[in-house]
This record gives C-alpha cells, structure tokens and sequence, in this order.
C-alpha cells in the first residue's frame, strides 16, 4: 500500500472516531446535564478509538499486501 492510501486510512478512522465520540458526549452532557464536561471527554475518548482503528486497518493491509509480493 502505498503512502497516500495509508495517510487516507488513518484519517478516515479518526474521523469516525471522533464524530462518534462527540456523539456519545453530548448524549451523556445531555442526560446529566452537564455538556461542558462530556463533549471533552467523549472528543477524546473517540480520537483514541478513531486512532487505534486507523492503525488497525493499517495492520490489516500491510497483511494482506505481505503475500502479493
């Protein structure tokens, strides 16, 4: 896999990860009304997650790529 592919994986994952983290804080902020503390946390907790996911789909494809060689 070449650079650019790589670099687009990652973001992509980041992305979802920190949509989805901004998601769930502002549901938990909502439901113990207290936005100002869950939106950090949930942006946080998923630009770990959208992170590790990006690094795992590298993971994937560099497998899938060891065999073509």
């Amino acid at each position: 896999m070449n650079d650019n592919n790589k670099k687009n994986s990652n973001t992509s994952g980041l992305a979802i990860g920190i949509c989805l983290g901004i998601a769930i804080g502002s549901a938990v902020g909502a439901l113990t009304h207290n936005v100002g503390l869950w939106l950090p946390i949930g942006l946080s907790i998923g630009l770990v997650l959208g992170f590790a996911m990006g690094k795992k789909s590298d993971n994937d494809d560099e497998d899938k790529t060891d065999g073509q060689e």
